[in-house]
């Protein structure tokens, strides 16, 4: 599959996540979730999640923009959920399917072709800034309102940005400021149950890091010369940049309709 190099974004969910696929699968099994977890997934960060939206085992989780499923498949592992994943590109799609075999549709996320109250519990982990402005940013909101069941929680993961100006920020984004959320949430009727600094959470264990770092490694030496890689290593530097440097900061939030 051939990515288009001049979209960045679809370099990172298209090419690249059907690259990480071909990678986890040859390394083993134990690699599978590490490698789809690349990004935002962290299993602290997915942990404070779990504990907030308190699933119970067979509970239906969509999973909007899942990307290549490692999220819904820690979650499916841990608490016995039933994971269903919406994400708008097609590797991705691809890439989810053939390493946990979940069921996943090709779908953006401010539209998820879901019924009215047909998931236990949703999340929507890092894709808030990727949908273009605050109406649409509120449309996936409103939109994962929709699909819970009442009373039911939403997981998000959401980056904001600390500043009106960024420094060469990722292509593709565009993240609310931190003052914006409370807007955002308010637009879409949820209410806040719980939220934390994504930064303030545990490490990955030294075995979960250990087995991203192979993946990176052999990514690197099978497609390091190609300009897709490029361009997906580049974005997750530039948003590594902003994290480090505090322009940009990331919340963890439970939430809920009202």
């Amino acid at each position: 599959m051939k990515g288009n190099v001049d979209d960045p974004m679809s370099a990172e969910f298209g090419t690249v996540a059907e690259w990480t696929a071909h990678v986890a699968r040859d390394l083993g099994p134990e690699y599978h979730i590490p490698a789809a977890c690349r990004g935002s997934g962290q299993p602290a960060a997915l942990d404070w999640l779990l504990a907030g939206l308190r699933p119970r085992p067979g509970d239906v989780l969509a999973d909007a923009g899942a990307g290549t499923g490692g999220p819904a498949a820690y979650a499916a592992g841990h608490t016995g959920v039933r994971p269903v994943l919406a994400e708008p590109e097609h590797g991705a799609c691809r890439a989810a399917a053939a390493l946990f075999h979940l069921p996943v549709v090709e779908a953006d996320a401010t539209a998820l072709p879901l019924g009215d109250a047909s998931a236990d519990v949703a999340w929507c982990l890092g894709v808030l800034c990727t949908a273009e402005g605050p109406d649409a940013q509120v449309a996936i909101l409103r939109e994962l309102r929709r699909i819970v069941r009442p009373a039911r929680r939403i997981g998000l993961l959401v980056y904001l940005a600390t500043t009106g100006q960024l420094d060469d920020p990722p292509q593709g984004n565009h993240f609310p400021a931190c003052g914006q959320l409370t807007a955002l949430l308010g637009g879409a009727h949820l209410e806040v149950l719980a939220v934390a600094d994504a930064s303030g959470l545990p490490r990955p264990s030294p075995v979960w890091r250990d087995r991203t770092a192979a993946v990176e490694r052999e990514l690197q030496r099978r497609f390091g010369n190609t300009a897709q890689l490029a361009a997906a290593t580049e974005q997750s530097r530039r948003i590594a940049r902003l994290l480090k440097s505090g322009q940009l900061t990331a919340q963890v939030l439970v939430v809920r309709g009202r």
